[in-house]
């Protein structure tokens, strides 16, 4: 298990090194997730490209943190200097929700590592209010009595209602919800998340080539917040992808790689 101290802490990487073209991708998790959350389009994409992708402190099998709240501005410092202790860069950058906060906010302030960004269910504003109390009573609930209650929670607003209820993914369903309430110390992250604040008014800068990949069945950052997104920097695009909520790399992998990979043939080589 491949591991780095970078930031004060040590975070879980995976590296497939070098593909046939000589490009980068790294991979940034949403919430409660980690790196296999992308396991199926790194496996499709290894060949081609180097893909790099990482747990974020404090989630999946990166080190505890101490903190009561690992804000997002924590996590994206962490991801540079990551990357630029790999060496890599400008990279492609595809993260996910939480992912996508980091993806953001490095195009817009450090364009020099980020070649091409792909935002997949996420959004720039700061939780919605409407959100806040129910999350913090969330992680109430999993500070006290751990992860376990709150799996039943989890499940429709992390995955869309396609795949809860087809009855040939009830297996999926439950190995995702698994993954995703793993850890009891997780609500150290989601403080993070509540408390961000957002990126919006820095989106103007990003010179990057961007897409936004968005599940139609997306509740917790659906197709508007993408479109709001894609209006902020210029010529970027939203793809919706059908059947999907907002897990849609798990949910539906064969759309997700095929997105991904008919936006990166659009991109001139290095």
């Amino acid at each position: 298990m491949a591991t780095m101290k970078v930031n004060g802490t040590e975070l879980y990487y995976e590296d497939t090194g070098p593909g046939s073209t000589g490009e980068t991708i790294a991979f940034s998790h949403g919430l409660l997730w980690c790196t296999e959350l992308f396991a199926t389009q790194i496996e499709a994409l290894r060949g081609r490209y180097r893909c790099i992708a990482w747990d974020h402190r404090g989630q999946g099998n990166s080190a505890s943190d101490h903190r009561e709240t690992i804000g997002i501005e924590l996590v994206w410092q962490d991801a540079v200097l990551l990357l630029e202790a790999l060496g890599v860069g400008p990279v492609h950058f595809c993260g996910l929700s939480m992912g996508g906060f980091v993806g953001m906010r490095m195009a817009a302030r450090r364009p020099d590592l980020v070649r091409s960004l792909i935002l997949l269910e996420t959004s720039s504003d700061p939780e919605p209010i409407e959100n806040i109390g129910r999350y913090r009573l969330l992680t109430k609930v999993v500070r006290l009595l751990g992860p376990r209650p709150v799996r039943g929670q989890l499940a429709p607003i992390m995955l869309g209602k396609t795949i809860l209820t087809e009855r040939s993914r009830h297996d999926d369903v439950k190995r995702f919800v698994a993954i995703m309430s793993r850890r009891r110390d997780a609500w150290r992250a989601v403080n993070g998340v509540i408390d961000r604040a957002g990126i919006h008014e820095e989106l103007g800068r990003v010179t990057a080539p961007t897409v936004i990949l968005v599940g139609d069945e997306d509740v917790a950052t659906p197709r508007i917040k993408a479109d709001k997104i894609a209006s902020a920097i210029a010529h970027a695009r939203v793809v919706t992808i059908p059947h999907a909520g907002h897990s849609s790399p798990v949910e539906e992998p064969a759309a997700v790689t095929a997105a991904i990979e008919a936006f990166l043939t659009t991109l001139p080589r290095t």
